[in-house]
């Protein structure tokens, strides 16, 4: 990436060399070149949140900046571009969007996230940081800044303007207004699960902000919930767990069974968390944030719960359920399942024959498929 502070060389998390997806984008670059041109202080209290792969806080390093992310991904991405950029480890801050925000804020960049939830939840905690002189920025591509983006910063922030677009990026101008009156932090968001969905149903579901469907259970994760099987008393994993809807009605439905909650999103396993302990589950948990089941044990694992998301930021990608399902099979026993709702038209049951070597349908409707697949 081309910054004016030099030139680092960025990968995403994992590193793979077949990965065509660079680690930054033009919104970066942008976001970069203003800091420079106008000559913004970078000696305060630097704070940027949403960084995708650590290329702004690499690019800033010299100035030991904060980077707060909900990734797991982009944290373990970010440490590996700092160190090729020969970065002292602890000369950038790593937190999540979970932990204590700093007390003070000089300069705040916003790479904006997908989430507005996110982007709304995490301005509300950073606000009470941000003074009359705090010089805030955001940046994102144009297809990701709409009205309602700049309509969050100015009702949480102040007064807040766009710059002209440069390669399909856009800046935002945020000027922070101490007397504003903020809004109450709405998340995380509380509902009720409707009947007809088995051991889960009327029970109660934490959403943190960012989380798939904050306000209502999606359809994909309800016509699972019809076909899930109990966890007969083994190991379970709610793999991509999201709240942990999935896994909490496993542990409802059989209190012997030990689930782990596993999510890359440190939103998604405080989700989860929350909602387990919220529906009184009496059976054994672990939940974990990190790349998939990488670290859990091979040969450990009886079922593999899984809803594969199929977007990585703004890109279309199966990389993600590719690796999910090749690490279920490694964690997987022989005779241990995986069972895996998604749409029709991605065609897993491909994926799950090429790897597992079968694939059985569950159910299906027009839009959504449950397969199931064996390690032999």
């Amino acid at each position: 990436m081309t910054t004016p502070w030099g030139e680092p060389a960025l990968t995403r998390f994992p590193e793979d060399p077949r990965d065509r997806l660079r680690a930054w984008d033009a919104s970066d670059e942008y976001l970069l070149r203003h800091l420079a041109a106008e000559r913004v202080p970078l000696d305060g209290s630097v704070v940027v949140l949403g960084d995708r792969w650590g290329g702004l806080v690499t690019a800033l390093a010299a100035h030991q900046p904060v980077q707060i992310t909900d990734s797991w991904l982009t944290q373990e991405a970010t440490r590996a571009n700092l160190a090729r950029a020969g970065v002292e480890p602890g000369t950038v801050r790593l937190l999540t969007t979970q932990d204590p925000p700093p007390g003070r804020i000089d300069v705040l960049l916003v790479r904006v996230p997908k989430s507005l939830a996110l982007l709304e939840d995490q301005l509300l905690r950073l606000a009470p940081a941000v003074h009359a002189g705090t010089v805030v920025v955001g940046t994102g591509m144009v297809k990701e800044i709409h009205t309602s983006t700049l309509q969050l910063f100015e009702r949480i922030l102040g007064p807040t303007r766009t710059s002209l677009a440069e390669r399909k990026a856009r800046l935002i101008f945020c000027t922070p207004d101490p007397a504003l009156e903020r809004p109450a932090n709405p998340w995380p968001y509380v509902y009720t699960l409707p009947d007809g969905i088995g051991p889960a149903a009327r029970g109660t579901v934490v959403n943190h902000a960012g989380v798939f469907c904050a306000d209502r259970l999606d359809i994909g994760t309800r016509f699972f919930l019809g076909h899930v099987p109990d966890g007969r008393g083994g190991r379970v994993v709610d793999l991509g767990c999201g709240n942990g809807v999935v896994g909490t009605s496993v542990a409802l439905a059989d209190p012997g069974t030990e689930v782990l909650f596993v999510d890359e999103s440190f939103q998604a396993v405080a989700s989860a968390e929350a909602t387990y302990k919220a529906n009184g589950v009496p059976g054994q948990a672990e939940f974990r944030v990190g790349d998939g089941l990488a670290g859990v044990p091979s040969g450990s694992v009886d079922l593999v719960l899984n809803n594969p998301p199929f977007h990585s930021h703004q890109a279309t990608t199966d990389a993600t359920a590719w690796r999910m399902f090749t690490g279920a099979r490694r964690a997987l026993r022989p005779g241990g399942e995986l069972w895996v709702v998604g749409n029709r038209h991605l065609g897993y049951h491909v994926k799950l024959r090429k790897l597992f070597g079968n694939s059985r349908l569950v159910a299906s409707d027009p839009k959504f498929v449950v397969l199931k697949a064996v390690k032999r």
